[in-house]
């Protein structure tokens, strides 16, 4: 099934580095798929990693560039970037989160993928507050789930 069809992205919808990019430490994944008229994230990158040839064109990120700083993360309307690392032991996730509670550091949450169900249990690493109010959040899981959490539920 597409997106299209049940709202759901599959790893073969996007634009994603390679597996050499990936070991090599963290960077975005831009998980936008339509063609509407925004481009916050190409202001917020302060590397020049995101451009846009139109404003209503997907994003695209240069691999090469993108440090995984996160900067865009919380710029993204959509909550569409994330920033994966799968260079570790463990992979680290960090996610754009609107929902309360917010987590606090050492919290154990459960993963979601993104269909929204939990594939995983997952620790807060980080927690960053920011002033436009998508604070950001960075969890640790298992490596293998690096390419498939999208979200977490805090359960308090």
């Amino acid at each position: 099934m597409s997106y299209e069809e049940d709202g759901v992205l599959e790893l073969e919808d996007l634009n994603l580095p390679s597996e050499e990019r990936l070991k090599k430490g963290p960077t975005a994944i831009i998980e936008c798929i339509e063609n509407i008229p925004c481009n916050p994230c190409v202001d917020a990158c302060p590397f020049n990693a995101i451009s846009m040839e139109k404003i209503t064109d997907i994003p695209e990120i240069d691999y090469e560039k993108c440090i995984g700083c996160g900067t865009c993360i919380p710029a993204c309307p959509g909550l569409a970037i994330f920033v994966v690392d799968i260079s570790r032991e463990k992979a680290m996730i960090t996610i754009p989160y609107e929902f309360l509670p917010i987590p606090e550091i050492g919290d154990k949450v459960k993963a979601l993928d993104r269909k929204g169900e939990i594939v995983s249990e997952a620790k807060v690493i980080r927690v960053k507050k920011n002033e436009n109010k998508t604070n950001t959040v960075t969890i640790e899981v298992n490596k293998e789930m690096g390419m498939i959490v999208r979200n977490i539920k805090v359960v308090k």
